[in-house]
């Protein structure tokens, strides 16, 4: 039996993703495990659209098409048995987001989802639970993206609650957070840690994934840094532009601008519950999304047409 691939589309507010992992045949009734056959990021940056102008350009819904147009051949290419697509914060505001989604299933077939925040939440951490040696403990499991941050609370082992705010990079950027969300985020966070010891970060996006690389003092063996650390690369960062940024820790254009309103979320998520640490596990939606298409749809043999 030939191996089964299975795809899933991340359309973010500063990214647009495709991952497809390969699970073995004999691998499908015993152990998950799966391998990454092809990680493709392309920096459209919805965001900076729909967060100041309400909507996605032409320009950029025109990309968008072309782009998935282009997921879709590749794919057919990998010979993918099932596909997920999903839109959050971005394509969840623009009032134009429902009509570009729809001319893009028109034109490639392809069907996809606007996710709300909490849905989005719960997909990223119910991956990370069953892969996780964190399973047990106090967490506050924080995904910051372009235009929303995710926030699940496990206490001993055991999810509690799932959050969503209007708090991300590029919202951040175009100075589109609402009064009072910094605030809601902050007492939602207090109200549900008081009384709790020793809750640390799990941490999941590029960003954090690219502070942990950069971050001088960290802990490679359990994936996790001091927030010190954070904070002392924080504070380099900032007293930089994004061009020198770019030169100065080889960063690209669309990371060198959101790596410090990122960094910024997190550290105030840190103040809030007083966490030591920031694990950084290297997952994200994508991963999520394929681990229930999985979960759903693992004796599919039939590839994507």
């Amino acid at each position: 039996m030939a191996d089964t691939c299975y795809a899933a589309i991340d359309i973010g507010s500063n990214a647009v993703r495709l991952l497809i992992k390969r699970v073995k045949s004999d691998e499908m009734q015993m152990n998950k495990k799966f391998s990454k056959v092809l990680l493709l990021r392309v920096p459209l940056r919805l965001g900076f659209d729909v967060f100041s102008l309400g909507e996605l350009s032409d320009g950029k819904s025109t990309k968008l098409l072309r782009l998935m147009k282009a997921f879709r051949q590749l794919m057919k290419i990998y010979e993918v048995t099932d596909y997920r697509a999903c839109a959050t914060s971005a394509m969840r505001e623009a009032t134009n987001g429902k009509s570009v989604i729809k001319k893009i299933q028109k034109a490639t077939g392809l069907e996809i989802e606007i996710i709300d925040g909490q849905e989005e939440a719960q997909l990223i951490y119910k991956y990370h639970l069953e892969n996780s040696t964190e399973s047990l403990g106090n967490y506050v499991y924080v995904d910051v993206g372009g235009g929303s941050t995710e926030i699940n609370l496990q206490i001993d082992g055991e999810l509690k609650q799932s959050l969503s705010y209007n708090v991300g990079t590029v919202r951040m950027l175009r100075n589109a957070v609402e009064e009072g969300i910094w605030e809601q985020m902050k007492d939602d966070l207090s109200r549900l840690t008081t009384g709790l010891d020793h809750v640390n970060i799990i941490g999941s996006g590029g960003n954090i994934n690219r502070l942990y690389r950069l971050a001088g003092k960290k802990d490679k063996k359990k994936l996790r840094m001091p927030v010190s650390s954070l904070k002392t690369i924080c504070d380099q960062l900032t007293l930089l532009t994004p061009e020198e940024r770019m030169e100065a820790f080889s960063l690209k254009a669309d990371r060198a601008d959101v790596i410090v309103p990122a960094a910024e979320i997190f550290l105030t998520i840190a103040e809030v519950i007083r966490a030591e640490y920031i694990h950084v596990p290297v997952i994200g939606l994508a991963d999520g999304m394929i681990d229930e298409l999985y979960e759903k749809h693992n004796d599919a043999s039939t590839p994507i047409k």
